[in-house]
């Protein structure tokens, strides 16, 4: 009897390549001349990105430097979560997430995508915050990894082949 082949769906981020672009972008924020006198700063407090900005042009444009820095890092714009800049008092805050694992509505997602339009031998189950994805046929999981790595939602990677 053959043996099931596996794989499981994971969404993860290097947290020292997130300090390392963090790091990079305060530099570049502090030596730029359009953010001189602008209070333009970001800090990370392991959960939450916090963006700050005299206006919200500048707030956008300290995202705009972060996004960049984490995409020569090797990091998806997919994993980085921002919200709309709001006023607090005189400055425009920005608050964000590095978002890590498969969420439960996001893995639903993925789970029903495989069922509609992967091959019919491929089953996938949600494992808490990752998926493992079975069939019999290795070339089957082969054609599912294809298809999701076109997926929109989030920053897949796929591990643990077997």
């Amino acid at each position: 009897m053959a043996k099931d082949s596996t794989f499981d769906v994971v969404s993860k981020v290097d947290k020292q390549e997130v300090a390392n672009a963090l790091n990079q972008a305060q530099k570049e924020i502090a030596q730029r001349y359009d953010f001189k006198g602008t209070g333009a700063e970001i800090d990370y407090s392991g959960e939450k990105l916090l963006i700050k900005a005299n206006s919200e042009e500048r707030a956008k444009a300290v995202e705009d430097v972060f996004g960049s820095k984490l995409v020569k890092r090797g990091i998806s714009l997919k994993s980085f979560d921002s919200g709309e800049p709001y006023a607090s008092g005189k400055e425009f805050r920005i608050e964000g997430t590095i978002k890590e694992g498969i969420d439960q509505p996001t893995a639903k997602k993925i789970t029903k995508l495989i069922r509609d339009e992967g091959p019919k031998s491929v089953k996938a189950t949600i494992q808490g915050d990752e998926l493992r994805v079975t069939s019999k046929s290795r070339d089957d999981l082969q054609e599912v990894i294809t298809m999701l790595k076109n997926f929109e939602d989030a920053d897949l990677q796929f591990v643990n082949m077997r």
